[in-house]
C-alpha cells in the first residue's frame, strides 16, 4: 500500500497518476478538499480510498487497521501559500502534521519521502543542502526549515528511509487550483490569452527587466525523482530537486509566447509586500542528488513550457 499526502493537489496529483502508470493502484490519497476543485486532479486517476487529512492522522494515532501495510508514505500535502503570515496556522499544517507522520513511519518502520521546499534558502545565493546556506523569509519557508531541521537530529536513529525534496519551481499539469500560487508559466498563459500580453517584474537586484532568475522545473522530474526513491530504498536524505540551471523569466515569456505564436512582454514594478523578501535568483544544487545515483536528465524550461502549453490545450 502506498499514501500520498496531498494527492489531489498538484505534485501529489502528479505522482499518483505516475504510480498509475506503473500499474500502481494501491493508493490512499490524503488531502484536505475544502477546496472541491482538487477532486478534478483525482478524476483519470485510480486509487483505493480517498480520506480527509484530519482523519487520516486520527487513524494513525489510534493504531488503525487500514487492511494492508503502508510501504511508502509520499508526504506531499502543505499549506504552500508563500504569502500567509500566520505561523501559528502553518506550523500545524507543515510542522506538526508533518511530525506526527515521521513518528509514525519511524515507529512502524514505513518509508517515508516528503517535500520540503527551496524557500529554506531565502534569498541565496547558495542553494546547497547545508545548514549555513539556509535562511527562510517566510512563515512557509521557516515550516519546512524546521521539519527538515527534526530529520537531521533524528534521522540516524530511524532504521527505514527518510527522504526530503526540496522543489525549487515546479510547474506543470494539475496546478490550476493554486491560483496565486500557480507557476509562472501558468499565469503568463492566462494573461496571453485574456490580453495578448504577459507581465512581468521590472528589474531588482542587479538584474534587468525579467532577467530575474529561477530554476523552473517540470514537474514530470519531480515525480521521476519520487519513483526513483521508491526504487532505492537504501537512498535516504534531504535533497534539491531543480534542473542546476538558472533560466530567466524572460525565457518562460518567450517560451509561452512562441507556442502560441503572438504576444507582447509588459514590465511593472515590484509589489512593496515582495521587496527585501524575492527570490531573484535561485540555482539548485543538485550534487547531493547526483551523488546519491540519480542521473536522469531535467527538461529546459523551452521543454517543459513547450509541453506543458500542449497539456493545457488539449483540455480547452
Amino acid at each position: 500500500m502506498i499514501v500520498v499526502t496531498g494527492g489531489a493537489g498538484f505534485i501529489g496529483s502528479n505522482l499518483v497518476q505516475a504510480l498509475n502508470q506503473r500499474g500502481r493502484e494501491d493508493i490512499i490519497v490524503v488531502d484536505d478538499l475544502s477546496d472541491g476543485r482538487k477532486v478534478l486532479n483525482l478524476a483519470d486517476c485510480e486509487i483505493y480510498d480517498l480520506v480527509d487529512k484530519d482523519v487520516f492522522a486520527g487513524w494513525l494515532a489510534e493504531g488503525r487497521d487500514l487492511g494492508e501495510k503502508i510501504d511508502v508514505l509520499f508526504h506531499q500535502g502543505a499549506d504552500s501559500n508563500t504569502m500567509e503570515w500566520d505561523g501559528a496556522a502553518l506550523l500545524r499544517t507543515n510542522y506538526d502534521y508533518s511530525k506526527s507522520l515521521l513518528s509514525y513511519c519511524a515507529a512502524q518502520k514505513v518509508r517515508l519521502v516528503y517535500a520540503s521546499s527551496a524557500s529554506v534558502y531565502g534569498r541565496g545565493p547558495v542553494f546547497k543542502e547545508q545548514r549555513q546556506f539556509e535562511k527562510p523569509l517566510n512563515p512557509y519557508a521557516y515550516s519546512k526549515f524546521l521539519f527538515d531541521q527534526l530529520v537531521r537530529r533524528l534521522s540516524p536513529g530511524i532504521r527505514t528511509q527518510v527522504a526530503g525534496l526540496r522543489y525549487f519551481n515546479v510547474y506543470g499539469p494539475r496546478e490550476s487550483h493554486k491560483g496565486g500560487m500557480a507557476s509562472v508559466a501558468f499565469k503568463l498563459r492566462e494573461q496571453l490569452l485574456e490580453s495578448g500580453a504577459v507581465r512581468l517584474f521590472e528589474g531588482s537586484d542587479g538584474y534587468g527587466d525579467g532577467d530575474q532568475r529561477r530554476d523552473f522545473v517540470w514537474v514530470g522530474d519531480c515525480t521521476a525523482v519520487n519513483l526513483w526513491l521508491l526504487d532505492h530504498p537504501e537512498v535516504s536524505g534531504i535533497f534539491n530537486v531543480g534542473t542546476g540551471r538558472a533560466q530567466p523569466f524572460n525565457d518562460v515569456a518567450r517560451a509561452v509566447i512562441d507556442h502560441f505564436g503572438r504576444g507582447v512582454v509588459e514590465y511593472v514594478p515590484m509589489p512593496s509586500a515582495l521587496e527585501g523578501r524575492y527570490q531573484s535568483y535561485t540555482q539548485a544544487d543538485i550534487g547531493a542528488l547526483r551523488a546519491a545515483g540519480y542521473d536522469a536528465p531535467f527538461l529546459s524550461v523551452e521543454q517543459g513550457v513547450q509541453q506543458y502549453m500542449k497539456w493545457l490545450e488539449a483540455r480547452d
